[in-house]
């Protein structure tokens, strides 16, 4: 391939035998060629041997020549001249080495091992004396020497080694294996006295626990207790120190508890938690608690607990000074142990310094100033002042110093930002506890006249009402609604407090002015606390006058139904009624019933004025108040009427002007609105359901609670035919329609009744509903309006599908000259179904409605996507006793065309 491209493969079918990877492996390991292996020599003679081991020379004279700083050729030329016998060659080349690089530790032990192999001992000595003399500070070549010394038995040549070493001060390993060498000896004298120089050039810590914890074991107790004394005086009181020999005293409260002298193990602890600082004794303190739950009593293991936890905090604080949750933690914690040492009957001097380290977490914590000037930073920190100014009043009785700290603390606060009522009303009743009632008067005058707020007037109040200084009470209610006319709870408690002075022309001077505000918060707080004040009182006319002007100015429907309510119910007697029966102990408070014909007046007028307003929840509301009031007080035609009054749900369809999408809404309906907005259609659906109603008498079934509409019907004149109703004559109407694009060539004259003036909008509803107005009413109700309808003979006009309706009128109706246009529409679970008429003039247009000429008249031009074919023969002529009937079944006959 000239250009340089793989070569196409023109049979891509698999081979015949596959290639496995092991089968490659097993291959490439079969064709690998043999390794080279060197010939075997075999020297007869002297001769032979001599010419041998001089090419062996040279070829490692040759290599050394080559590289001569590679310490591995050295050796290889050394231990080849050992292995044929030859040392002092070997040695000759060791030394040789040994010029080109002395410090090599690997070259030293390589020499004396050669020398030991060859049962040179006194060579070995030499070598190692050699070697330590130039790399005294490499502990290998110690350990070798002595143990080279004790295998031999020499253990004063191997103390002399260990003497030679330790002058070199090695570490801690070093003198740990010169003492075993004499405890294995059983020379602990001398192991003691190797302690006491180990601990003379490296004074640690652990060396002194070691050397402690040797003379326990060897039994010289009263030594090792020297020796912990003599390890404390050598750290001495300095604090660096003393955190240093934490494990000093540690071990040495651990062996004393081991021999069951509890007390001094106490007092070590002591002694070193007393000089250490509580964040740094951790570990301290954690054996100081094991030992008190082993060994201690309930006092002394909980204060090993306090300082445990006084350690915790310090450590929270330290991270984060402005958290007060665990300042205040630590404050109780101190407080609690200030309790606690006085129960136990603590000294003087011990209550002191208990009592300065409380203060002394409260001076830290107060010192903690929020940063900013927002108040939800204050809100925690300034609880600090108040508990430290409450221990100091409480727990000492420095009430000087808690003076100082309520100042201090009000100094502190920003008052022109933001204040803390809280703390101006402790203030001043601190000085009332103190008897100092012009100072706490003083105080929170400053507080209102600096910084108003009504807890604090709300705080002064109480105060001088605890006091009954009933005129300073006007006086601040005075001042408090001055500086806040709107508020209506000091409207309230301003009457309240008249009303418990009995001062009545003051109380409803007092409720007066606070309902003529023009702005109140809350203001029927304030006429509900008026209401029930003269409700108290037995003055029912006044309470009604109230409620009256409470009407006007608001009208809502709680306020209504409380009217109602008030008119039903009995109130106390008058004041003057109850001061006379309070001379019969015994008597029961007079009371004065109700009157429910009020009640039932009220009721009506708050019907009215909310239909007025076009509130229909709010009636809803009313109406079912009215109905338990009626259960209650009234008969049973009084609860049928109210009961006529209940609304119905309708579901209709309206149109999103923000998406243009049909959405359904659902709508509350009341009978006596449609009698208003629609009295022909409402006379329709009164006639409907006193016909439903008459055959659910008439055919024994038990009838279910009536809807406002039927209720409606059910108290009017109406009289549905057959029923006992009179036929006065009737005239006779007919309108026929027309309904093209059928595609059967048989058409059928169908009787439909209507109501005079029936108008009905063209929209889409469920299966058994009809549109009526704006609202949904089922077809059976539609269709048992009460009127005869007659069957008209059926006739064949090609494809149009004649309807001639033909209704009798009664007395007093007359045919109006157009009767509405119907269009219903029928929805099933697998099939849609409409009937649809449609005007192709009108003389008059409604919002919503259509109406068509009942003269006779034919009606065209249904557009063709709105058609509709019959697939069968329609069912039985009395199509509508069918469809009252609810017989589905019968609708088949209808089916959308394609």
């Amino acid at each position: 391939m000239q250009d340089g491209r793989a070569p196409r493969i023109k049979n891509r079918a698999p081979a015949a035998v596959q290639i496995t990877a092991e089968q490659l492996l097993r291959d490439a390991q079969e064709r690998q060629e043999s390794q080279f292996r060197a010939p075997k020599q075999r020297v007869e003679d002297f001769e032979e041997l001599h010419e041998y081991r001089g090419r062996k020379r040279e070829e490692f004279e040759k290599r050394i020549r080559q590289t001569r700083s590679s310490i591995k050729e050295w050796l290889q030329y050394a231990n080849w001249e050992a292995s044929q016998g030859e040392y002092a060659r070997a040695r000759s080349v060791f030394e040789r080495a040994l010029d080109v690089d002395p410090r090599s530790v690997q070259l030293w032990l390589s020499y004396t091992e050669m020398e030991l192999k060859g049962r040179n001992v006194q060579h070995a000595r030499n070598l190692f004396d050699r070697a330590v003399t130039l790399l005294p500070r490499v502990d290998q070549l110690w350990y070798k020497y002595v143990y080279l010394e004790e295998l031999l038995g020499n253990v004063p040549g191997a103390r002399q080694v260990f003497e030679r070493w330790m002058q070199w001060e090695p570490d801690d390993k070093a003198w740990q294996a010169y003492i075993k060498l004499e405890q294995r000896y059983n020379e602990l004298d001398r192991a003691s006295a190797i302690y006491e120089r180990w601990v003379a050039v490296r004074p640690e810590p652990r060396v002194w626990v070691k050397w402690g914890k040797f003379e326990e074991e060897r039994g010289k107790l009263d030594k090792a207790r020297e020796v912990f004394q003599t390890a404390l005086e050598f750290f001495g009181d300095d604090e660096e120190q003393i955190e240093k020999a934490q494990a000093v005293f540690t071990a040495f409260a651990k062996m004393e508890t081991r021999l069951k002298e509890y007390e001094r193990a106490r007092v070590i602890y002591k002694f070193a938690l007393s000089r250490l600082p509580r964040s740094k004794s951790a570990a301290l303190y954690a054996a100081y608690t094991k030992f008190e739950k082993q060994h201690g009593t309930r006092s002394t293991l909980e204060s090993t607990v306090l300082g445990k936890r006084r350690i915790q905090y310090e450590e929270e604080v330290a991270h984060d000074g402005r958290n007060y949750d665990v300042w205040f933690d630590y404050a109780r914690l101190e407080e609690g142990a200030l309790r606690d040492l006085r129960e136990e009957g603590a000294t003087g001097e011990e209550e002191e310094r208990a009592t300065n380290r409380v203060r002394e977490v409260y001076e830290r914590a107060v010192a903690q100033v929020p940063p900013g000037g927002e108040k939800r930073h204050w809100r925690r920190y300034i609880f600090l002042w108040l508990y430290y100014a409450l221990f100091e009043e409480i727990e000492t009785k420095d009430f000087e110093r808690a003076r100082q700290i309520y100042e201090t603390a009000i100094r502190v606060v920003p008052h022109k930002q933001f204040t803390f009522a809280k703390l101006w009303i402790m203030f001043a009743r601190f000085e009332v506890r103190r008897l100092n009632l012009t100072a706490a008067r003083k105080i929170l005058g400053t507080a209102i006249g600096m910084c108003p707020k009504e807890a604090l007037f709300k705080g002064y109040i109480q105060l001088e009402f605890d006091l009954r200084e009933f005129d300073r009470v006007r006086t601040l209610y005075e001042k408090y609604i001055e500086w806040d006319p709107t508020n209506s709870a000091a409207w309230i408690k301003y009457a309240e407090l008249e009303t418990q002075l009995e001062d009545l022309a003051r109380v409803r001077a007092i409720y007066e002015l606070g309902i003529s505000q023009t702005a109140l918060s809350m203001p029927e707080l304030l006429w509900k606390a008026y209401i029930d004040f003269e409700t108290e009182e037995g003055e029912r006319d006044k309470v009604r006058a109230l409620y009256e002007r409470l009407i006007k100015i608001s009208g809502h429907v709680k306020v209504w139904i409380s009217y109602a309510t008030f008119e039903a119910e009995p109130i106390p007697a008058s004041r003057a009624v109850r001061e006379e029966a309070e001379d019969d102990e015994e008597a029961e408070i007079p009371m004065v019933d109700g009157d429910p014909v009020r009640a039932r007046q009220v009721f009506e007028r708050a019907y009215k004025d909310l239909k007025s307003k076009g509130l229909k929840h709010e009636r809803v509301v009313l109406l079912e108040i009215w109905k338990a009031f009626e259960e209650k007080y009234g008969t049973a035609e009084d609860v049928v009427k109210v009961q006529g009054m209940m609304p119905i749900t309708s579901k209709r369809r309206i149109v999103d002007k923000e998406t243009g999408q049909t959405v359904e809404d659902w709508d509350i309906v009341f009978a006596d609105d449609e009698r208003e907005s629609n009295p022909t259609t409402f006379k329709f659906l009164q006639m409907a359901h006193a016909w439903k109603a008459s055959q659910a008498k008439s055919g024994g079934a038990s009838a279910t609670a009536l809807s406002g509409f039927a209720a409606a019907a059910a108290n009017s004149n109406v009289q549905p035919s057959g029923s006992g109703g009179s036929d006065q004559g009737s005239s006779d109407a007919t309108s026929t329609l027309k309904i093209a694009g059928f595609g059967a060539r048989e058409t059928a004259q169908w009787s439909l009744c209507t109501t005079n003036s029936l108008a009905l909008p063209t929209r889409r509803t469920a299966m058994d509903k009809f549109v009526i107005g704006k609202h949904d009413v089922p077809i059976i109700d539609f269709l048992s309006s009460g009127h005869e309808c007659q069957s008209s003979q059926q006739s064949q006009s090609g494809s149009e599908f004649n309807v001639h309706s033909t209704c009798g009128a009664r007395e007093g109706d007359a045919l109006n000259e157009e009767v509405a246009g119907v269009h219903a529409v029928a929805e099933t679970r697998s099939r849609q179904r409409r009937w649809q008429q449609t005007p192709t003039h009108s003389s008059r247009i409604k919002p919503d409605y259509v109406q068509i000429p009942s003269n006779g008249a034919r009606l065209e031009g249904i557009p063709s996507k709105e058609r509709w074919c019959v697939s069968d023969r329609p069912p039985a002529a009395d199509f509508a006793a069918a469809i009252a009937n609810a017989d589905v079944q019968q609708w088949a006959w209808l089916r959308e065309c394609k």
